[in-house]
């Protein structure tokens, strides 16, 4: 009986490389950066969530080491027994400050963070309003709540009008708006403006996950409501992406909000507290971000993004449009896609293809993002080298 469980999983592993959809390990063997040691050479690294280049900088892994030299490698246990550390303190009033909140929470993951939001916060009386192209980790913390969802199409505000109606007309208690900052997949960036004004129509809150915003969009990269100028009442986000490279989330919100996730978010009571390192990465990263240092990186990485977009149209590549540095190059098949990766890292450049369950079917793709340690001859060198694939691989 048993046996038949471990067939069972080694045909779906079967079905899952006969259709293309296996997604391959490869192991790097340098610090993260714009070239990268892949099998034993160097590539130049166009897949990373590392928008300001500071997942490798040196300031920020010396302050990770310091703060792991202070306080060693971990509170070996959840921080409501074992205590919580001034460093983690420091975090929360850091991020907090930063992005202009009253106070923050801290989460092993930025996934943790969406999977404790929602249930503490809501019951059978409320209501949440959610994007269609929400991450799964929203759409999984959702789940996890007794409120009634209710679903609208992508950043389309006449459906979200209508579900919003449509919940007021249910006898909603309080009702969230939950939505994407940049949608990871596509790059687009949700109609905050447009949000906002419908929030205060219906007398909603708004949830954001910043996770691909923070750090670079909106002045001192305070994230997507700052990019449009608007407010909204939580923000999650991470500091795995442009805020040092890291792991580890975040929920940024008005101070009793913060405090009742602490007496009942699942994630937080349940897990590890953060790590000394990573806290102090984190914070050399919101220094470096949120100063004039991060304003000229912010430049660059939009100056690439620009060079990059571009001249990949120019050589005929079909591109999502949008003004975010995530830049999907649309193949369609899947394993036209992990085709066309593999053919790129053999050709110096690594990209990772993707395809179902991480994008709809028949939307795959090579999803390419841009850095500010990118330099102009290292995109034009990945446009060529993506030229070449494309027209062995008939893309273009």
């Amino acid at each position: 009986m048993t046996q038949s469980f471990y067939d069972r999983v080694a045909g779906e592993l079967n079905d899952i490389d006969a259709q293309g959809l296996t997604k391959p390990e490869r192991v790097i063997a340098s610090r993260q950066g714009p070239v990268i040691q892949v099998a034993g050479r160097e590539v130049l690294n166009f897949c990373a969530n590392n928008y300001l280049g500071l997942a490798g900088d040196e300031r920020v892994t010396q302050a990770g080491i310091a703060a792991q030299q202070k306080w060693g490698a971990g509170t070996a246990s959840v921080r409501f027994i074992c205590g919580t550390l001034e460093i983690h303190k420091e975090l929360e009033a850091a991020i907090a400050r930063y992005l202009g909140f009253e106070d923050a929470i801290l989460f092993a993951a930025a996934f943790d963070a969406n999977g404790g939001l929602f249930e503490p916060l809501l019951g059978e009386g409320d209501a949440i309003v959610s994007d269609s192209l929400n991450h799964a980790s929203i759409i999984d913390g959702v789940r996890l709540c007794k409120a009634k969802r209710y679903r609208f199409a992508n950043s389309d505000m006449d459906a979200l009008e209508a579900q919003l109606k449509q919940a007021r007309a249910d006898g909603a208690r309080d009702i969230i708006i939950a939505t994407d900052g940049a949608f990871s997949m596509d790059g687009y960036i949700a109609r905050l403006t447009d949000i906002r004004a419908l929030a205060d129509k219906y007398d909603a809150l708004i949830m954001v996950d910043d996770c691909h915003a923070t750090g670079f969009l909106g002045p001192q990269g305070r994230g997507s409501f700052a990019h449009h100028g608007v407010e909204v009442d939580f923000v999650t986000g991470t500091f795995g992406k442009a805020l040092g490279g890291a792991m580890g989330g975040f929920i940024c919100a008005r101070k009793a909000v913060v405090e009742l996730l602490k007496q009942r978010a699942r994630p937080y009571l349940f897990s590890n507290a953060l790590s000394p390192a990573v806290c102090g990465s984190s914070l050399e990263a919101i220094r470096i971000a949120q100063g004039t240092e991060g304003d000229a990186l912010r430049t660059r990485l939009s100056a690439n993004a620009h060079r990059y977009r571009g001249a990949m149209a120019d050589a005929g590549f079909t591109l999502l449009e949008g003004e975010h540095p995530i830049i999907p190059v649309m193949l369609g098949d899947a394993k036209l896609a992990q085709d066309f990766a593999a053919r790129a890292l053999e050709l110096g450049v690594y990209v990772i293809g993707f395809s179902f369950p991480v994008v709809p079917r028949g939307q795959a793709r090579i999803r390419t993002q841009m850095s500010a340690a990118h330099t102009f001859e290292q995109i034009d060198q990945t446009v060529a080298a993506f030229t070449t694939a494309g027209k062995e691989l008939g893309v273009i």
